[in-house]
Formats: structure tokens, C-alpha cells, sequence
């Protein structure tokens, strides 16, 4: 038998399972006055425990929280952010992606073309959003927006959440390396502001064929990597259980991605992970948008496009 490797001692439902019957305790006083003060003690070791167990986590509770099943998904998002949405449809070559969302919104009135990857809560739209993995007419139904919003002069807004592109047949038979290095391309030239933000998992080329941004931001809990843990560690240590290794070994926190330059900024989530808070991690999350929207709205479209071309161009540069 294998050793276990230390960060797999506590995994994530382990860590919040006080946290949770804390809050089962909270819940079922909430409707008996004669225990306010009790509650307010219990709420008050819970908001404690929380600061303790999720300011330390390693990489790999980290990697567990991006793919929490009750997190904020883009849909979630937009419904926060937005005072209006049109959900635009199709590629215009083969059909509509439901793992991706896009269209025109509003945020504090200003329009902007949103595109964000979508996953399923139940069963049914699980099946119908693809787990959130983009098949080729997925990017190029965000490419043929994108392209949209330039022409009408509108910044250009990508919420990132995705295990990667689909692998199948189908997709592969459509051209799915073609789809995603067409976006890398033309996105790389696009004459309007772009902000992109990892909102879940950044899973390789899926994720990143929306991620040539000016801006490129992600939530504290999020995760942003060529290959996900488990499949490093399958290719490593032919071990999918060795996967907390992989974590650490592949730098894919927030934090990390930060300080190697990869990424431009990281916003705040409410403590215990955005899912403990949607209406609070939804006004972070704008709080941030709204900010990198404005840097960029100084800056002219060939500044933009330099600036883009001169931030990917630094990536894995080493020395001086």
C-alpha cells in the first residue's frame, strides 16, 4: 500500500464539515428568540473557525473549493451583475454550445459582450451544458461575438470555469485544436478592451482559448493549469491518487500564478469560498471588473493590442 500523501490528510469536505454542523446549529435556533445569545456565540465560533481553516489552505483544498459543486457559476454571476442580459446563440457553421454563454450585458449601464463558460447543477443540464467542456462551435460561437463587439466598439468581458475542452470524436472531427488556436489568434488582436476572469477551473487550451485578455484576473479559490492534478499525476506517477502532489508541483493557485506574472490580479471571495455567499462574492467580483474596465478605457485599440501582444510575450521569460 501506498503512502498518503500529506495534503491529502484533510480534503475538503473533512474541512468544512464543522463548519457545516455549526451552521446547522445556527440555523435551527434562528426561530426561538430565547436563544439569540446562544446563536450569536455559535455564529462568532463559526465566523473563527472559518478564518482559521480557509486562510491556510494548500493547493490542492484550493483545487477542491474552484470545483465545489455548490460554487457560483457564470449564470449565477451575470444574474448578479448584470441589470440586463440577451443571450445570443450559434456559430453560424454547425449549431449552439450550451457549455458556453454569451451575449450582450449591461453592468452599471455601460454594454459589453459577455462569454462565459457554463456547467450544470443537476443532472439534466450537467448533460446539456457538457460538464462545462466547449466543443469547437462553442469557441467559435465566442469568437463570432467577440468579433461582434469590436465591430460595435464593445469591451469584451470572459468568465473562465472549465475541466478543459471536450475530448471526444465529434469534437475532434470538427476541428477542436483549429476552433481554439483561431481564438488565441484573433483575440490576441482584438482593437477593444478584454477582461477575463477565472471564476472556477482553468483547465488547459479550453480555458485558455478564452483567456487572451489585457486584463487577466481570478478568484482567491480558483485554479488555472495546463493539466488538472489528477492527470499530472497520472502522467508522472502513473498514481491519480498522488494528485495533492501534482497541486503543489503545478503552482495553480491564485497566489502562485500571480507572482509568476501569469495573471494580473486576484479578487477576494467571501470567507469559507465563494459559495457560502453569492450575493457578496458576485459585488467582489464586479467591484474588480468595474476597476479593470476603467484602466483600460484610457488606453487607445493600438495600445491595447501592443500592450496584449508585449504581457503573453513576457510569460516564462527568465533572468534578465
Amino acid at each position: 500500500m501506498k503512502d498518503t500523501p500529506p495534503e491529502q490528510a484533510m480534503d475538503l469536505s473533512q474541512l468544512e464539515k464543522p463548519v457545516l454542523e455549526l451552521e446547522a446549529q445556527i440555523r435551527a435556533m434562528e426561530m426561538d428568540p430565547s436563544q439569540t445569545k446562544e446563536r450569536e456565540k455559535l455564529e462568532k465560533k463559526r465566523d473563527k473557525l472559518k478564518a482559521d481553516l480557509f486562510t491556510n489552505l494548500t493547493d490542492w483544498q484550493r483545487a477542491q473549493l474552484a470545483r465545489h459543486p455548490k460554487r457560483p457559476y457564470t449564470l449565477d454571476y451575470l444574474e448578479r451583475l448584470c441589470e440586463r442580459f440577451d443571450e445570443l446563440h450559434g456559430d453560424r457553421r454547425f449549431g449552439d454550445d450550451a457549455a458556453i454563454v454569451a451575449g450582450m450585458g449591461w453592468i452599471d449601464g455601460n454594454p459589453l459582450m459577455i462569454i462565459g463558460q457554463q456547467k450544470g447543477r443537476d443532472t439534466k443540464q450537467k448533460i446539456l451544458r457538457n460538464f462545462g467542456m466547449s466543443k469547437p462551435e462553442g469557441y467559435r460561437k465566442a469568437l463570432r461575438l467577440m468579433k461582434l463587439a469590436e465591430k460595435f466598439q464593445r469591451p469584451i468581458l470572459c468568465l473562465i470555469d472549465t475541466p478543459g475542452a471536450y475530448p471526444g470524436v465529434d469534437a475532434e472531427e470538427r476541428g477542436q485544436a483549429e476552433a481554439i488556436a483561431r481564438n488565441l489568434l484573433e483575440m490576441a488582436k482584438l482593437e477593444v478592451p478584454v477582461v477575463a476572469v477565472v471564476i472556477g477551473e482553468g483547465g488547459s487550451g479550453g480555458a485558455l482559448a478564452l483567456g487572451v485578455a489585457d486584463r487577466v484576473l481570478m478568484m482567491e479559490n480558483a485554479i488555472y493549469s495546463v493539466i488538472s492534478p489528477e492527470g499530472c499525476a497520472s502522467i508522472l506517477w502513473k498514481d491519480p491518487t498522488q494528485a495533492p502532489k501534482a497541486a503543489a508541483a503545478l503552482k495553480l493557485t491564485a497566489p502562485h500564478l500571480l507572482e509568476l506574472g501569469i495573471i494580473d490580479g486576484i479578487v477576494k471571495e467571501p470567507l469559507g469560498g465563494a459559495h457560502s455567499d453569492f450575493d457578496a462574492a458576485a459585488a467582489l467580483l464586479k467591484e474588480a471588473i468595474v476597476e479593470a474596465f476603467s484602466e483600460l478605457s484610457e488606453l487607445s485599440a493600438e495600445q491595447l493590442v501592443e500592450e496584449r501582444y508585449q504581457k503573453f510575450a513576457r510569460m516564462g521569460s527568465v533572468g534578465s
